[in-house]
């Protein structure tokens, strides 16, 4: 699936655009899910900087988050 091609131009270095490409398709997993995607985000860097375990990092995937009514 192709996602945001032209803005993916613009991300100003490799690391920069492999980093844009990790963000993007949790965005489009997440909508795809029915869950969205600002929520979801917000929801998982919480848990992440409250110290959620890397050993349960499945649980924090988007199809794992409880969808958008």
């Amino acid at each position: 699936i192709a996602l945001t091609r032209k803005n993916a131009l613009f991300a100003g270095h490799d690391e920069g655009g492999r980093a844009w490409g990790c963000i993007a398709s949790l965005i489009a997993t997440a909508k795809i899910n029915g869950v969205e995607p600002f929520a979801y985000l917000k929801a998982t860097l919480e848990a992440i900087a409250a110290g959620h375990p890397a050993s349960r990092l499945d649980e924090l995937l988007p199809w794992n988050f409880p969808p958008s009514s």
